[in-house]
């Protein structure tokens, strides 16, 4: 297959030859789609190539899965043990698949996804990997943005690797926390909701959140990113807000740049995995008047290093 390399050079997203699965690059920044497996009968041999995919690409995907709640816990088993959901109850008797639902007559400003982030980052062990399920998608709007963060910390400078190097990030949920109290506030005490779906939360332990290195080590490929979002990074261990503050911004703008970034088509059956070790992501709320239901399992991470 055709190489694929980032304009900067810094990067290869080109499909290697596979035995058991055929992957299909998405862009050169990242992504890829996974063709000729059912994951709901899946061979052992299948998975360890799919698992080389996803720490490959950062982000796969697959069309036309039929796949139950059974099928989505097995599948999730094949990497790690569950992880821990920091928003929502899981969906009666599969409490680790937890549904992502918003109904058409639903209007909400901020919808599951929103605002560049890497999931539950402010949790001592957020999770290694994500695997949503789109069970029935809008007809378009809904789409999810991903952006590479081994390749955002490649395109640094030296003096800026050296700089950020030692340093720690707090993460915490202190903005979105505000956010779900404002808008629960605008709607007279009503339960807190994100779209349609009921939130089940410790805020205050999403507040206090944990530090973690800015530049994280990953435990499989070695590869570097950066680990800095526009959601939970909320400060910088020894500085104060006014200093570290610029320091994010310009960090969490970089890292999520057009170039270094993939755009996710959702269609209906359609399964994604990403590696939430080295991608942030964004949904859109670009579908009122649309049913969305998604079904979403996460794998236990481990700590930040």
């Amino acid at each position: 297959m055709k190489k694929i390399t980032h304009p900067t050079g810094l990067f290869d997203n080109s499909a290697k030859d596979y035995k058991y699965i055929t992957a299909i690059p998405l862009a050169a920044a990242m992504g890829a789609e996974i063709q000729g497996v059912d994951l709901s009968n899946i061979s052992d041999e299948a998975i360890e190539e799919i698992k080389d995919a996803l720490f490959r690409h950062k982000l796969i995907y697959f069309r036309d899965q039929e796949i139950t709640f059974e099928d989505h816990e097995n599948l999730t088993l094949k990497f790690g043990e569950f992880g821990t959901d920091a928003y929502t109850k899981g969906v009666p008797g599969h409490e680790n698949i937890q549904p992502v639902i918003k109904e058409a007559g639903v209007a909400t400003k901020m919808v599951f996804g929103s605002g560049w982030h890497t999931d539950s980052a402010f949790l001592e062990q957020p999770p290694s990997i994500a695997i949503n399920y789109g069970k029935d998608m809008p007809p378009y709007g809904g789409d999810t943005l991903f952006a590479n963060s081994v390749l955002a910390y490649k395109a640094l400078s030296p003096a800026m690797k050296k700089m950020i190097e030692p340093l720690k990030v707090w993460m915490s949920a202190r903005n979105v926390v505000a956010s779900m109290q404002a808008e629960q506030a605008e709607k007279n005490g009503e339960i807190a909701k994100l779209g349609s779906m009921e939130l089940d939360v410790e805020t205050q332990k999403m507040i206090e959140g944990y530090y973690h290195p800015l530049v994280r080590t990953h435990p499989v490929t070695g590869e570097k990113s950066l680990y800095v979002d526009k959601t939970y990074a909320c400060g910088i261990e020894g500085m104060t807000e006014e200093e570290s503050k610029p320091l994010i911004d310009f960090l969490s703008s970089f890292a999520t740049q057009e170039s270094f970034c993939c755009r996710l088509k959702w269609y209906s059956k359609t399964l994604i995995m990403w590696d939430n070790r080295v991608c942030l992501h964004q949904a859109f709320n670009d579908y009122d008047g649309f049913r969305r239901e998604m079904y979403r399992a996460v794998v236990m991470g481990e700590k930040p290093e």
